[in-house]
């Protein structure tokens, strides 16, 4: 039994200011629901002051309204925009303020850009990172879409929007710039993926 569980006793419906704070702070850093039993272990306390605690935390961010919803959803917790935010977040992103794309949004971009359609799976080989958030931002964004599925593999493609065309003042795909002259003079036995052969 830890410090915690001992201070906050096996029937005290409260938890430690600190442990609602800590919880807080680990559910605003991940991006994929983590499960009771791993914020237990990491914040060393009971797996049932745990639970009461992030139950409590649910409730009272809907109670109190706020933009953002704490969800047991995937076999773990994890902090998301409420539904009814879901305009003004989405208004944010794609018009809100100015905001300049990160160099892995562009980098993602031109990849989708230059071999669409193409899978999520085929834009992280190419850029040799996980492209999944990026890809997110892109959609939200409105600069790339779901184009289908791949035949074979059955994952699902994405291609730049006409949103994209305007932002880049091109009437069509093929008024891309040719790739030859910015890519290295070392390419021989490369494949389609920027691997060497």
């Amino acid at each position: 039994m830890s410090a915690d569980d001992t201070m906050t006793g096996v029937g005290d419906l409260s938890a430690p200011p600190t442990l609602r704070r800590d919880l807080e702070a680990v559910l605003m850093v991940v991006d994929q629901p983590v499960s009771e039993y791993e914020l237990a272990r990491a914040l060393d306390v009971s797996l049932e002051v745990v639970n009461r605690t992030l139950e409590d935390l649910s409730r009272e961010y809907t109670e109190q309204g706020r933009g953002f919803d704490l969800r047991a959803v995937a076999e773990g917790w994890r902090v998301y925009t409420r539904p009814e935010c879901a305009d003004v977040v989405e208004h944010f992103l794609k018009e809100g303020q100015e905001v300049r794309l990160t160099q892995a949004a562009l980098e993602t971009m031109a990849v989708v850009a230059y071999r669409q359609p193409v899978s999520r799976g085929r834009v992280s080989a190419v850029r040799g990172v996980n492209c999944d958030g990026v890809m997110r931002t892109l959609v939200l964004r409105g600069l790339i879409e779901e184009a289908g599925h791949d035949s074979e593999s059955g994952a699902l493609l994405y291609r730049t929007t006409s949103y994209f065309l305007e932002r880049l003042g091109l009437r069509g795909l093929d008024e891309l710039p040719e790739l030859a002259p910015f890519l290295p003079d070392d390419i021989e036995g490369l494949d389609d993926t920027g691997e060497h052969t």
